[in-house]
């Protein structure tokens, strides 16, 4: 008699029995899929990247196709706004970021990010000409920046240091152009 197999006595016969190898598979894909969900709630109860941890980087590619990769960026204060063509509380806040971004651009030591979450491209084209938006913006695809910073909904705006260390961040619409100069001339002075 093999070691995979038994023999036992059933009703005076002989009978084999072999490992369930379907039983043991669905029992190991059970256990991973309960750790995957662990894994995911317990995300979600972190809340969003915390001010003074380093900002999780990230590589945007914007709708005209420059790439913007978040480590090359050191030395400058970088603004990460999520949003979404659908969000109104956004529409508060899209004149006073692209004056904001106006106002720094020439600069040269602020860059703007856009990062448009769960929107179709169309829609998100006619949200940045609407509100005269000139700062590069472009997709979350896969959703794959909005899970580094685990946002739980738009707006949502990080500001980085020139370091690279999250310093600012800001759950719902900025209220006045006032309000987001102060956040990054903090950086700036620092």
């Amino acid at each position: 008699m093999s070691s995979d197999n038994q023999e036992i006595v059933t009703n005076g016969s002989l009978v084999s029995e072999r490992p369930h190898w379907g039983r043991i598979l669905a029992w190991v894909g059970l256990a991973a899929l309960l750790v995957l969900l662990f894994l995911g709630l317990l995300r979600t109860q972190q809340g969003p990247v915390a001010v003074g941890s380093k900002a999780p980087d990230f590589t945007l590619t914007s709708f005209d196709g420059q790439q913007y990769r978040l480590a090359d960026l050191r030395g400058k204060v970088v603004l990460v706004n999520f949003w979404a063509s659908w969000c109104k509380p956004c529409e508060q806040e899209a004149a006073d970021l692209e004056a904001a971004w106006r106002y720094y651009q020439p600069r040269g030591d602020v860059i703007f990010l856009g990062v448009d979450w769960t929107d179709t491209e169309k829609n998100a084209m006619g949200y940045l000409a609407r509100f005269d938006i000139t700062f590069p913006n472009g997709p979350d695809l896969g959703t794959r920046i909005s899970q580094a910073y685990r946002t739980t909904g738009v707006p949502e705006t990080y500001i980085i240091d020139r370091n690279g260390i999250l310093a600012y961040v800001k759950l719902s619409p900025f209220l006045s152009l006032n309000e987001i100069l102060q956040a990054i001339d903090s950086l700036l002075s620092e």
